[in-house]
């Protein structure tokens, strides 16, 4: 009896470690497939990335390469190295290594190694981890138990039956119930559920993409990002087992989340919007000033969240129309524009394309001739964060402004 019930009783704890993370998730938001490949003319008139008021003196030292090509020489990336290692903050321990891996993720993402871009990429790791490869979570173990409760309760499982589950040794020797017990980073969380999904026959075929780690590593980077990075540029690590498990690692981690913030161009005149879209999705902040535009000129209250588009699980949009789509709709004789053309161009706000859009010209064509002023064409978007691990009121723009501070500092720590 014992024998043919641990298969249920396991599929039971899996379900439920599986929904710890659904109501609520472990990012605020999901990320928004990446965009498509844009013509590189396009994307070389829009990296204007503009240092924020500051003291304008030179950086001291060995200046990085200023283009997008890789290094021509080992010399030139110890000098990068040697930057990056400057730039870190006085407390971070194996500076090396920290400057090594920010350094071969800026080379094979081809990504110009600018004091600004660098310090970019350094103050979203402080913000995140604390440059610590595998964060801890304050009080994980004790979600994990708390939403475990809620579903019990919530489905009418028999305390006795999640107990008996969670008895149960894991690979590692430890009963899930231990391992719980011992929570404390997402990299460990996302351990144990491999482990479950590898226990429970046909575990990894069934529970396929349910695993509820969705984020991770020293940047705090998503999975689905990293898993469909992979697919447009080359890794250049090898991969001991999985995407997913090198986005915990600090190597991985790094590279992903340097490539979530920086690998795609803008033309936002300040790096802090490029830092509320590492919360809130790519081009968030320029859609939410184009929801703003839309606001003033429909006459309509409108949420400045920086999606057009209403999605389903999986960045895929949803068929229901989103507030902003109405309000378009409802311009469409002022902006000279079919429902089909709305529809299409609005298709593209995840991409850079969407500022070339005739949807976007005329809409802000209308808007500067109605308000008289030419409108603002970036905006942090409002955006309160929701997850099991936030316990106070936070938003999109107090992580874009925590994280523009420490870039300030990091960029004060060249010019010293």
């Amino acid at each position: 009896m014992a024998a043919s019930l641990t298969p249920r009783l396991l599929a039971v704890l899996v379900a439920f470690v599986t929904g710890c993370a659904s109501n609520g998730g472990y990012e605020s938001r999901p990320s928004p497939p990446l965009p498509t490949a844009q013509p590189t003319a396009a994307a070389a008139a829009a990296q204007r990335e503009a240092r924020p008021p500051a003291p304008a003196a030179a950086t001291a030292g060995v200046a990085p390469p200023s283009g997008s090509a890789p290094l021509s020489s080992a010399s030139s990336e110890r000098a990068v190295r040697t930057l990056v290692s400057r730039l870190l903050p006085a407390n971070v321990t194996d500076r090396s290594g920290w400057a090594g891996d920010i350094t071969t993720a800026f080379i094979a993402l081809r990504i110009a190694m600018t004091p600004e871009r660098l310090c970019a990429a350094i103050a979203v790791i402080g913000q995140e981890s604390g440059f610590q490869s595998d964060p801890p979570v304050p009080g994980l173990s004790r979600i994990v138990w708390q939403q475990l409760q809620q579903r019990r309760e919530r489905y009418g499982i028999p305390t006795a039956v999640l107990d008996l589950a969670l008895l149960k040794p894991s690979p590692d020797g430890r009963s899930y119930r231990a391992r719980i017990d011992a929570l404390r980073t997402e990299a460990q969380m996302n351990a144990l559920y491999e482990d479950m999904s590898s226990e429970l026959p046909g575990g990894r075929t069934l529970l396929a993409g349910f695993n509820p780690v969705r984020t991770g590593g020293p940047m705090q980077v998503s999975v689905a990002f990293a898993e469909e990075h992979v697919r447009e540029k080359p890794y250049p690590y090898p991969t001991r087992d999985s995407v997913r498990n090198e986005v915990f690692t600090r190597r991985g981690g790094v590279y992903f989340g340097i490539a979530a913030l920086l690998d795609h161009p803008v033309s936002y005149s300040q790096m802090i919007h490029r830092f509320a879209d590492f919360n809130a999705g790519r081009y968030s902040s320029r859609n939410a000033a184009f929801q703003d535009a839309l606001a003033r000129v429909s006459g309509q209250r409108l949420s400045l969240d920086g999606d057009l588009l209403r999605y389903r699980a999986g960045g895929l949009p949803a068929g229901e129309a989103s507030e902003t789509q109405r309000a378009m709709l409802s311009l469409r004789a002022r902006l000279d524009l079919g429902e089909g053309a709305i529809q299409r161009d609005l298709g593209l706000e995840k991409s850079f394309a969407f500022e070339q859009t005739p949807l976007y010209l005329r809409l802000y064509a209308l808007a500067d001739a109605t308000t008289g002023e030419r409108r603002p064409r970036e905006m942090i978007p409002r955006i309160a964060l929701k997850s099991p691990k936030i316990t106070r009121p936070l938003t999109t723009e107090w992580f874009a402004r925590r994280v523009d501070a420490r870039y300030r500092e990091c960029l004060d720590r060249g010019d010293a």
